[in-house]
């Protein structure tokens, strides 16, 4: 989401007693010790390591279907085999708001992927278009994130992340691609009507 919103999402972690060594990797780990690349130490009764995800397309590639970063689907969620559905967080399509190919890891967007799939499948020829959006919890602090935005020009910032009161967009071309809020409930959704419409009106 940016350096503004990351410094932002620290700057909460670190209120709540949390230090952040940035730039540092783990080098080893013996007993309760953790040794980092800086040199230093860290004590921990317990180690958390996040090593990332990946799509699994290996069924996919073998079966014959286009894949880039995920199982390549249209707008109807169909593969590059007529009749063969993918959705999920596996499936990666046209996103008609950025005119980009993305694939979002979230439950909501899974869920929806899945029915307009099985829709589909009937014979319905339905588009999937609808705006991904998910939510994050730190602490007290909900951040709301709408729309799709892995590339971006500009950002600007309404309110205050400091005062946990703001809106971030995330422009491209002039066009709003995301809108990150934090306690502006009302206006996050309003940012995902605006971006339903600009869909709908091309």
């Amino acid at each position: 989401m940016g350096a503004e919103v990351g410094r932002f999402v620290q700057s909460i972690h670190e209120s709540h007693g949390v230090t952040f060594h940035l730039g540092e990797t783990v080098t080893s780990i013996a007993g309760r010790t953790v040794t980092l690349s800086g040199g230093g130490t860290v004590d921990a009764d317990f180690v958390v390591i996040g090593v990332g995800v990946r799509p699994a397309t290996a069924i996919a590639e073998r079966s014959g279907l286009a894949v880039d970063r995920g199982i390549t689907v249209n707008e109807f969620l169909e593969t590059s085999t007529p009749g063969i559905f993918a959705a999920g967080d596996v499936a990666r399509w046209p996103d008609p708001h950025t005119g980009e190919r993305i694939r979002v890891e979230h439950w909501v967007v899974a869920e929806r992927q899945g029915q307009v799939a099985a829709r589909n499948m009937l014979g319905r020829r339905e588009r999937f278009d609808a705006v991904p959006f998910f939510w994050s919890q730190h602490y007290d602090v909900t951040i709301r994130y709408v729309g799709h935005a892995e590339r971006w020009e500009a950002v600007t910032v309404s309110g205050s992340l400091d005062a946990h009161d703001a809106a971030v967009r995330f422009m491209r071309g002039g066009k709003t691609l995301a809108v990150a809020t934090v306690s502006r409930d009302r206006e996050n959704l309003q940012a995902e009507l605006e971006l339903e419409q600009a869909t709908a009106s091309q």
